[in-house]
């Protein structure tokens, strides 16, 4: 009779081990060094520990196996050996932007609503408060910080560092920015998968020499999708910042925004609410305010999420001026608007701080599915 080696797997699927319930077959147990000579078997099973006190019983359940399902006639005593099962070295996880103290997500539920002007300004105000502060443009298929930064011309260099290659981010009014913007033709239409989308940011979070940072600014895409959950599982998130208008639309998709901070699988401490838009003002009657888009829906909404309203940013016509010529315009200190950027740059430090001394880091996340 020819043995082949299925033949003696089927036979070894019929010992079970006592006492895990399964056939030492399917728990791996079996090496993969099963040799036939003839009529001459032999193989080795794997145990956790040498002195695994069934090393005996479940070698003379495998003789028993192999000559009854097999062949009688057999040479199989004394060429069943035992080898222990390689301990698995424990993964060192390297830590994501170890010079990076906090990383703040500015999100919003729905586009529209100015989240990039308010991150971009944000930043500014961080970095004029005397803050080292950093820019990730996480939003790949619409990335407008180089425009708000007029850097659109700008390509970010490589350098060497540990043999790595790292990318070094542009730098503009004290702010260091990555953006995929930079990497692609602003008037080619980005035509990704999900899948590209996200290695994409990964390699800006990874390969980025950041250096020392006090704040990392996220500006995601509006939503929620998987560039939020990437973010998430890549890096531990100091909090995150939803932006809104005050109008019903975008105060309802707001609540999704929060939400899914809140979530349990995600579970980013929510910094507040910014309420963008909040009235309108002209630059020269600063004491008029027209609420055109409602009044306090973002104030109201904090107050019912139980959230901190962060700051309400008006309009003016020096805000959209400052962000198409590249000029944010939280760098004039003496007008509304940069007043109110830096405000709000003063209440995001505020609850950064708190933050951090009342609750421990965010973990990263890991999704099961």
């Amino acid at each position: 009779m020819e043995y082949y080696p299925n033949l003696i797997l089927d036979a070894l699927k019929h010992v079970v081990h006592p006492g895990k319930g399964k056939d030492i077959v399917s728990l791996g147990m079996v090496e993969d060094d099963l040799k036939i000579d003839g009529k001459r078997i032999s193989f080795s099973l794997l145990f956790d520990r040498a002195n695994d006190p069934l090393v005996g019983s479940l070698k003379k359940a495998c003789v028993k196996a192999i000559k009854s399902y097999v062949d009688e006639d057999a040479v199989i005593e004394g060429n069943i050996y035992v080898k222990v099962k390689p301990k698995a070295k424990p993964v060192v996880e390297a830590k994501a932007l170890p010079g990076v103290s906090n990383i703040i997500a500015v999100a919003s539920g729905k586009g529209g609503v100015g989240k990039s002007t308010v991150t971009s300004n944000l930043a500014v105000a961080l970095a004029k408060a005397g803050y080292s502060v950093g820019l990730l443009d996480a939003d790949i298929y619409g990335p407008s910080v180089p425009i708000m930064f007029q850097t659109e011309d700008s390509r970010p260099v490589l350098e060497k560092i540990d043999g790595k290659d790292r990318i070094l981010p542009v730098e503009k009014y004290g702010v260091k920015m990555l953006s995929i913007g930079y990497f692609v033709n602003p008037d080619d239409a980005l035509i990704w998968r999900g899948s590209m989308a996200t290695n994409a940011i990964k390699q800006l979070i990874n390969d980025g020499n950041w250096g020392e940072l006090d704040y990392l600014l996220l500006d995601l895409p509006p939503g929620t999708s998987d560039i939020h959950l990437t973010l998430v599982q890549s890096i531990s998130i100091t909090g995150a910042v939803v932006v809104t208008t005050p109008q019903n639309v975008a105060l309802a998709d707001a609540v999704k925004g929060v939400s899914m901070f809140k979530s349990k699988n995600i579970n980013v401490p929510v910094l507040g609410l910014v309420e963008n838009m909040a009235w309108f003002t002209p630059e020269e009657l600063p004491e008029n305010k027209y609420y055109i888009f409602g009044k306090d829906g973002g104030k109201v909404l904090a107050s019912k999420l139980e959230v901190p309203l962060l700051g309400q940013i008006p309009i003016v016509q020096s805000i959209r001026e400052g962000g198409d010529k590249g000029e944010p315009a939280a760098l004039n200190d003496s007008s509304i608007i940069g007043i109110s950027f830096a405000d709000l740059a003063q209440r995001v430090v505020e609850r950064v701080e708190h933050r951090n001394a009342s609750i421990p880091k965010t973990k990263i996340v890991e999704i099961k599915k």
